[in-house]
């Protein structure tokens, strides 16, 4: 089994910061890509930021220049650090993960639960 647990999520003031992290546990071979998307109410599902194995980045042009993803490799985790944060980011954030179990040849796509980012005004 493998899973995607987040957590940092919370309420913040216009111009805070938070870090959110999601950790992959269970049995993972190898981890492709992980990245953060989130979903506000009435709005589609977006990808804010993504990042490969080695470390390529990309970001959503919205939170260019204010967030900033990481990955420690050695502990199976991602990180999205959001500085500046506008009431415009106010959703829940999900961790995504392409991985390869330890019991297959294929690569999976997975989801953590979601945590809630609320940005007041």
């Amino acid at each position: 089994q493998v899973q995607l647990v987040e957590s940092g999520g919370g309420l913040v003031q216009a111009g805070g910061s938070l870090r959110l992290s999601c950790a992959a546990s269970g049995s993972i071979y190898r981890i492709n890509d992980m990245g953060w998307y989130r979903q506000a109410p009435g709005k589609q599902r977006e990808l804010v930021a993504s990042i490969t194995s080695l470390g390529s980045t990309n970001y959503v042009e919205s939170v260019k220049g204010r967030f900033a993803i990481s990955r420690d490799n050695t502990k199976n985790t991602v990180y999205l650090q959001m500085n500046s944060l506008k009431p415009e980011d106010t959703a829940v954030y999900y961790c995504n993960a392409n991985i390869q179990p330890s019991t297959s040849v294929r690569y999976f796509n997975y989801w953590g639960q979601g945590t809630q980012v609320t940005v007041s005004s």
